[in-house]
């Protein structure tokens, strides 16, 4: 599922990206904890160092500049230390322009984090959340403006402070349209009509909820919410972000295409969705298919959740993720019959249609990837049913096969075409077919259709046969038994 990703990580680099919105200065305060406080019971903090970085709107900005693009920032400070604090976090990026407001009415949002053994204990909020006056908007959509030209996509941060008001969201939006630019928006509030006609929205679940009062259980829950949004509101799309459930990409009038998260350990959620924008945004940038920009930036968020703080992603981490979670996504294809049966009937429910072949599958060769991607052509999922070792050496014998199932069941599921790995024990795959009730059966063409187990079952739901072509002179039993002739061969 990953392989094809990896070379695409470099077409993220060399893009740049209008972003406004609210930005701010995340402070963490680090130390260790050895008592608790006799005034009250909460733990005492013995501080040993802090660090600045930039957050929100600031964040999406680091994680741009971190996979290779270029950014136009415009937002609003205060005058005040953390302002100060902000612009010279800024100036270290060479690949921003930053055009920050100074506004003396209101502070710069700074949100500071106690943190000890890795765990935050405690997040103070210093801000104004009260909207940017009416000058402060003329100038907010002046300099958007004059960055737009030279800015391949528009991403609108908020997070509520004020400075992403209705004027100068619909405004963009507008500016935006007319010049065939794209706006994704990382959107906050539960009244969403002041995006209409946005390109993309990445709520996140909480958001999605509030959004549409539709309670997010799952990725059907989220889909279902991501379409009343894109009908209520006009987007192209939805970048549902899920947690733990990774992302669900819903496009106007399209499927939806959900990709599970990666991480192999959670340390800190922090900024997560400001990395997911931001390597999504470099992705349309860049010409990707939007499926395969929801993909890659799923695995950048996870790649950050990995890390303490508001982090970033970079393109070998990107490429190490992709990687290791490519062995990952073989091994979760391999599954058994029940949640074969489980994923099937969810792919029907998604509107996918499913797919089955069976086989063997010993000493893979190209007979048997013809045959793959023959079958991969005529459905959406294709589930490949197995023959278990003992079904083999019965049908076979003793001497086969020449792998374990294991070993024939991992080859087969790291084929991008191959969706699902099922290892059966009988001798046909009838009880399996009958489980994932394929749309489309098929069998290499060396069989007639009464011959093939199953057709009769398949054609009575209103599924389809189809027999493949065959690839002249590929056999594993010719290859084993030209193996030992050979060795015969050296022997004598």
């Amino acid at each position: 599922m990953f392989a094809h990703l990896i070379p695409l990580v470099e077409k993220l680099s060399g893009h740049r990206i209008l972003c406004v919105g609210d930005v701010m200065l995340d402070r963490y305060v680090y130390g260790q904890v050895e008592r608790i406080s006799p005034e009250a019971p909460i733990p005492v903090l013995h501080t040993q160092r802090e660090a600045v970085t930039l957050g929100g709107a600031g964040n999406v900005v680091r994680n741009i500049v971190s996979l290779g693009g270029q950014v136009d920032l415009v937002g609003v400070i205060g005058q005040d230390q953390a302002g100060y604090d902000l612009a010279k976090q800024l100036t270290g990026l060479t690949q921003v322009a930053p055009y920050l407001l100074t506004d003396n009415s209101r502070p710069t949002t700074l949100k500071t984090r106690f943190v000890a053994d890795g765990q935050q204990l405690l997040r103070a909020d210093h801000e104004i959340s009260q909207p940017i006056s009416a000058d402060m908007e003329d100038q907010i959509l002046m300099r958007a403006k004059a960055a737009l030209e030279g800015c391949n996509i528009i991403i609108l941060s908020d997070y509520a402070k004020g400075v992403l008001t209705s004027r100068v969201v619909s405004e963009i939006i507008e500016l935006a349209r007319g010049k065939n630019r794209k706006v994704l928006i990382d959107p906050k509030g539960r009244d969403f009509t002041r995006y209409r006609g946005a390109s993309m929205l990445t709520p996140n679940r909480r958001e999605l909820q509030d959004a549409t009062g539709i309670t997010i259980r799952g990725v059907e829950d989220a889909e279902k919410a991501a379409r009343q949004l894109i009908d209520a509101h006009k987007f192209d799309a939805v970048l549902a972000k899920l947690g733990s459930d990774g992302v669900c990409l819903v496009p106007r009038g399209e499927k939806a295409q959900h990709y599970h998260a990666s991480a192999r350990e959670v340390f800190d959620v922090s900024g997560a969705g400001d990395t997911v924008v931001a390597a999504m945004a470099l992705a349309l940038a860049g010409g990707l298919a939007p499926g395969d920009g929801a993909a890659l930036a799923n695995v950048a968020g996870s790649v950050v959740v990995g890390k303490i703080g508001t982090a970033v992603c970079t393109p070998d981490e990107l490429t190490r993720e992709l990687a290791h979670d490519q062995v990952l996504e073989s091994e979760r294809k391999i599954v058994d019959l029940a949640e074969a049966s489980e994923i099937a009937e969810r792919w029907r429910k998604q509107g996918f249609k499913v797919g089955f072949t069976n086989g063997v599958f010993d000493l893979l060769h190209p007979g048997h990837v013809s045959l793959v991607r023959q079958a991969k052509a005529a459905c959406d999922k294709l589930i490949i049913g197995l023959n278990s070792d003992a079904s083999v050496k019965r049908l076979k014998g003793e001497s086969r096969p020449v792998q374990n199932e294991m070993a024939r069941a991992a080859v087969l599921a790291s084929l991008a075409d191959v969706d699902q790995v099922v290892v059966f024990g009988e001798d046909t795959p009838l009880n399996l077919i009958k489980a994932v009730r394929p749309a489309v059966l098929v069998k290499g063409s060396d069989y007639t259709k009464d011959k093939v187990v199953g057709a009769n079952e398949v054609e009575s739901w209103g599924g389809q046969v189809i027999l493949a072509r065959l690839v002249d002179g590929q056999s594993t039993t010719a290859t084993i038994a030209k193996l030992q002739t050979s060795k015969k061969a050296g022997t004598a």
